[in-house]
């Protein structure tokens, strides 16, 4: 028989046998709750900043620079304790902090991906319609469309003209800007057509944003006939040439995206959560660039890889299935007179990513028990992938048993999750294009509400434990 009571033999086997996953605030005291919000109001900050990834890696470059990094110089022999910074294309970044041993055992890479969901223009986006003038996207990465009808929405992106310069455009953020949206079909008229399944009711060409409504107008009055064909395309590329300089061509070679025009916001009452756009997967970049920002005096290089792409299958020149990372290790391993491939081989990876939080609105599409939970801290995901595993890496068992040390020696909250129940979608993350590299990579990062919408949900004390584990994995792993 078991004795049971305080301090008795049940007690001993239920804390030395069970794993026990408990809300942050039973664990964190007053003092650590402040520390959480103030560092998720710097948060929000970098949201609102960068809702594209050339945006994100801008702001990480102003803020990587006040902390004394510099420019990666492969004929610099670097030292330890150097920090450095490279740029790829202007949608990736790399940040390293050069350690004693520089990479001769390896290095430490925390990896997290800065695309996120959203609408981008077409190369002829601009047309006429019943005297309204519309643009054409084409979604990015996996959206529900119907979630992006009658939302405002912002326009970001950067046009490269025929002259060769370039301009930035940012409307629909500030108090005094337009904003624009996909206008949706009132209900009285909708019947017949909501009986339809969702994925035949929105369709991905209904996707037009509204951009404006008014004829080209002169001094003397409206131009041309009233009835005539184009006039209010006309006069929306009149706005653009004289505010932008750009003409209807220049669309052709521009980057514009159409985002959600909210800003990132405390959630709930006690404002415990933050709602924003592009939570996934700009959180776990946040904790990862601030976890290398705040780092000194390591022991191995330390890295920070911030990603494009991974929305989309991470292909392209600037997804983590190119070879810029490869040819920035193969650059530092080259002034250690040590060979990439044995660098690669003795490196360990957090890919910091996200993951579905259990939503009590929807529980059965979740397996309670290897679900993550909002407020139970970092959540560290062992494989991805669909059905059976497709499209995983799988982290070994030695290296989980490695993360879950570190983890518990240094106070840092966290949990263990899946993406939903076995068979019922799941996804991928970029750990798979580190894993053929060679490193031990693992998923570790965020839970998430509502992922992939236009307004997701994160708690505070899980972004906080993010940070934690970034800052733990590179100084004491």
């Amino acid at each position: 028989m078991v004795e049971i009571g305080e301090n008795s033999e049940f007690d001993k086997l239920k804390n030395n046998l069970l794993r026990d996953s408990k809300h942050g605030s039973k664990i964190m005291d007053e003092k650590q709750l402040e520390n959480i919000d103030v560092f998720c109001q710097e948060y929000k900050h970098f949201l609102d900043k960068g809702k594209t990834e050339r945006e994100v890696v801008k702001e990480s470059l102003v803020l990587s620079e006040k902390f004394g990094f510099k420019k990666f110089d492969h004929n610099i022999n670097y030292k330890a304790g150097d920090k450095i910074y490279h740029v790829n294309k202007n949608k990736d970044i790399v940040f390293a902090v050069i350690g004693k041993n520089k990479t001769k055992n390896g290095v430490k890479v925390a990896v997290a991906h800065i695309d996120s969901p959203r609408l981008d223009l077409k190369p002829n986006p601009i047309y006429e319609l019943n005297d309204i003038a519309l643009f054409k996207t084409h979604y990015y990465g996996g959206i529900k469309k119907y979630q992006w009808f009658a939302i405002p929405l912002a326009l970001h992106g950067t046009v490269f003209k025929k002259n060769g310069e370039s301009v930035d455009i940012c409307i629909g953020e500030s108090e005094e800007d337009p904003q624009f949206c996909v206008s949706d079909l009132l209900p009285h008229l909708g019947r017949e057509r909501m009986k339809k399944s969702i994925s035949e009711v929105f369709l991905g060409e209904d996707l037009n944003i509204l951009v404006g409504s008014r004829l080209l107008a002169s001094e003397k009055g409206v131009v041309g006939s009233k009835n005539e064909i184009g006039l209010v395309k006309l006069n929306i590329l009149k706005i653009l040439n004289e505010n932008y300089g750009i003409t209807e061509t220049d669309f052709l070679s521009a980057e514009l995206e159409v985002v959600p025009a909210f800003k990132a916001r405390d959630l709930g009452f006690d404002r415990s959560m933050i709602g924003a756009y592009g939570h996934d997967d700009r959180v776990c970049a946040y904790v990862s660039l601030m976890g290398i920002l705040n780092c000194e005096d390591v022991e191995d290089t330390v890295i920070t890889v911030l990603v494009d792409k991974e929305e989309v299958g991470s292909g392209g020149n600037t997804g983590m299935n190119s070879s810029f990372f490869r040819y920035f290790i193969e650059d530092l391993a080259k002034q250690d007179g040590v060979e990439a491939r044995h660098v690669l081989s003795n490196s360990k990876c957090f890919s910091m990513d996200v993951n579905a939080a259990f939503d009590p609105n929807f529980p059965s599409y979740y397996e309670i028990n290897n679900s993550c939970h909002l407020n139970r801290g970092v959540v560290v995901t062992k494989y991805t992938g669909t059905g059976g595993k497709s499209g995983s890496s799988d982290a070994s068992a030695e290296f989980m048993a490695q993360v879950r040390c570190l983890l518990d020696k240094n106070n840092v909250i966290w949990q263990t999750g899946e993406l939903g129940k076995v068979d019922g979608g799941g996804g991928g993350t970029v750990a798979k294009f580190v894993a053929n590299l060679n490193l031990e990579v693992v998923d570790v990062g965020v839970p998430v509400l509502s992922m992939h919408s236009p307004f997701e949900i994160v708690s505070k004390i899980d972004v906080y434990s993010a940070f934690l584990a970034s800052k733990a994995f590179f100084k004491n792993f």
